[in-house]
């Protein structure tokens, strides 16, 4: 992980709460400076970053100008970008029959369009350097699609396709992309779930249980590493084989 006499930099978009906290938080327990961006709760933000002795940084990753700006600050405090991992992401679910244009909207502006907000501007000084891991956060519904989530499933499918074409432009400038989707993983967004609902979901899982966000980490770790460098294009599903892609 060594990069010189120095740490290599990682940014976590939604890095400060879930499974982007997960990430941060292995990520920071590897040696690296850890820059954790964040849109909304700045208690939650400012807890994460004394608790995990990281950086926060607030921005709206659907907002060009904003991600443009934030990367610039965080590179100035810490640093050349080397990991970028794209976790940030939202819901509006609804029956596609119901849905508003303001629901698909938000969630493509927030969840797709926000890759390349903020892959752009790192990807070049990445290529320059001869080094760069970026790390998409996908979901077994992006694989597999789900009722109630058009939108959704529209932009985590699309984040995958995003990987395969950016992985083929970079591969010989030793910069990875891949993407991790997880399944069902025991964060506050699901512990919202009924009851019921839940039990339910936990039933279609063959391991029998809900994903922590610990294993997600793992999985961004190990693609954001020096013996990954093979790996580029991929989709790493974290689910507990309760979608086995094709």
């Amino acid at each position: 992980m060594a990069k010189g006499n120095g740490a290599r930099v990682a940014l976590v978009t939604g890095g400060t709460r879930g499974i982007g906290k997960a990430i941060s938080a292995k990520l920071q327990s590897l040696g690296y400076k850890v820059a954790a961006n964040y849109a909304g709760n700045d208690k939650a933000a400012e807890a994460c970053a004394k608790e995990l002795k990281i950086s926060a940084f607030k921005w709206d990753v659907g907002d060009w100008e904003a991600c443009q700006t934030g990367v610039k600050r965080i590179e100035q405090e810490l640093g050349p970008v080397d990991v970028l991992v794209n976790n940030a992401g939202i819901t509006r679910d609804g029956f596609f029959h119901k849905m508003n244009v303001d629901s698909w909207r938000e969630v493509i502006r927030v969840d797709l369009d926000s890759l390349f907000y903020m892959t752009r501007p790192v990807i070049e000084g990445m290529r320059e350097r001869g080094f760069g891991r970026i790390i998409n956060i996908s979901s077994i519904n992006g694989q597999k699609g789900q009722a109630g989530q058009a939108n959704y499933s529209a932009a985590k499918a699309g984040m995958i396709g995003f990987t395969k074409a950016l992985a083929q432009e970079n591969a010989n400038k030793g910069v990875t992309v891949n993407c991790v989707a997880p399944g069902y993983i025991d964060t506050d967004m699901v512990a919202a779930v009924p009851e019921a609902a839940l039990q339910k979901i936990i039933a279609t899982i063959p391991v029998g249980r809900l994903g922590k966000a610990e294993e997600i980490a793992s999985a961004v770790a190990f693609l954001a590493g020096e013996d990954a460098g093979f790996i580029t294009g991929s989709t790493m599903t974290v689910n507990g084989a309760q979608f086995i892609a094709g």
